[in-house]
């Protein structure tokens, strides 16, 4: 099915062949048109499916087609959960606005970086406003912007931003925003919980559901190694010398593991650099930059870098502690066998985490048969596991219940 099937503009469908897209994926081609019919709309599909012009497409052709558009107003906010993706999804519409005939103004802003810039930026209004949910809100704090006017919200990673960590900024900008809007979620996975969560902000969604086709899916094989904790990191330094792996992107839990395990891979003459929070985004920008280049070959990451970094050609990702929950698994995972390439994951498990491994084995329907290294055989023996939800994250119903509180209040 061609880009023309889907009710696309002239110019946008101009733009699209500039660009060479060849034809829409299936994500593309299920919720383009809903959206431009103005439905609110939940879309799952797995990394690398082609989300951003999904919702890209159609909300620059409302804005072109609008009889209500005003230059620099913020009609179309776009939420999402790191500086990282912000950053390419700004980039992504922009390339695509400057295509069209009608001047439009994309506008991306995130935290780690002075604001100053920024709220100079927004001196003129946007009309695209691609943010991370702290700083969109530091600059209406600043009077700045005002979000009155907007007539779309898109949730980029939707499960992640309805999730926890992100639950009172999301209560905020919801009351800032106007009761009546198309709301347009998307993502690789929807817990059932979020899912639930999700279903209080949207008015009869339309759902769509973009299945891994078998023939589609990534071409990732998977691996579990069983090795004590203390022993991980010469594990690790073993597997990426004695395979010749090129670039190596490795998960850890905290910050702090990220830095020690990096300092102890570049004393064996590994270039590795760590990849956090803590960092500055001018630091950020240079690790990915040159691990994108191959100047790094292994990136000691936390879940920061599990979502929206796309880099091409990457082959191998380690688990080197396991995610805690079993989504996180899939965004891990799926920053390797990207765009028709195959990929390598490989997790770290212990005695203390076989149990929470198992789970995820369960989760994702897998079966991996637990491999020994010659040389790094564990000596732990297995942990009985305490009570509770084997290291799955658990529910918060109160910041949850403010969450749905808030979307009563502003939707009907």
């Amino acid at each position: 099915m061609p880009f023309s099937s889907l009710g696309l503009s002239p110019a946008l469908l101009r733009a699209v062949s500039t660009k060479a897209y060849a034809a829409p994926t299936p994500i593309q081609t299920l919720a383009i048109p809903p959206v431009l019919q103005g439905r609110d709309v939940l879309g799952s599909a797995q990394t690398g499916s082609g989300k951003t012009l999904a919702f890209a497409l159609p909300l620059l052709q409302q804005l072109e087609q609008s009889t209500l558009y005003s230059p620099r107003r913020v009609l179309a906010l776009i939420l999402v959960p790191t500086r990282e993706l912000a950053a390419q999804v700004g980039d992504e519409i922009r390339s695509l606005a400057t295509l069209l005939p009608q001047a439009m103004k994309v506008t991306t802003v995130f935290g780690g970086v002075s604001i100053n810039p920024q709220m100079m930026g927004l001196r003129s209004g946007t009309d695209i406003m691609v943010a991370t949910p702290g700083r969109l809100l530091d600059l209406v704090d600043h009077n700045a912007l005002t979000l009155s006017d907007v007539k779309t919200l898109v949730l980029d990673e939707a499960d992640r931003l309805l999730d926890l960590g992100f639950a009172e900024e999301i209560e905020r900008i919801l009351a800032l925003l106007p009761a009546q809007r198309q709301n347009l979620f998307f993502s690789a996975t929807f817990p059932q919980s979020v899912q639930a969560l999700a279903n209080t902000l949207l008015r009869d969604p339309v759902r769509v559901d973009v299945l891994p086709n078998p023939q589609d899916a990534p071409d990732i094989q998977q691996r579990a190694i069983a090795v004590d904790p203390s022993r991980r990191t010469q594990l690790l330094r073993h597997l990426i010398q004695d395979n010749a792996w090129s670039r190596v992107l490795v998960f850890v839990a905290t910050k702090h593991a990220a830095e020690i395990v990096a300092d102890k891979l570049r004393k064996a003459d590994i270039h590795a650099e760590p990849f956090h929070g803590v960092l500055s985004q001018g630091k950020r920008n240079q690790v990915l930059m040159d691990f994108k280049a191959s100047r790094v070959t292994v990136v000691i990451a936390t879940d920061l870098a599990a979502r929206g970094i796309d880099i091409a050609q990457l082959p191998v990702v380690v688990n080197y502690d396991l995610p805690r929950s079993a989504v996180d698994y899939t965004h891990r995972i799926g920053r390797t066998g990207r765009a028709g390439e195959s990929g390598l994951a490989v997790n770290f498990v212990s005695a203390e985490t076989e149990t929470h491994f198992h789970l995820i084995e369960k989760r994702h329907g897998l079966a991996l048969p637990l491999e020994h290294v010659p040389g790094f055989e564990p000596t732990e023996t297995e942990v009985t596991p305490s009570p509770g939800n084997g290291g799955i994250k658990g529910k918060r119903p109160s910041k949850k219940d403010k969450l749905r509180a808030a979307a009563a209040r502003g939707t009907p």
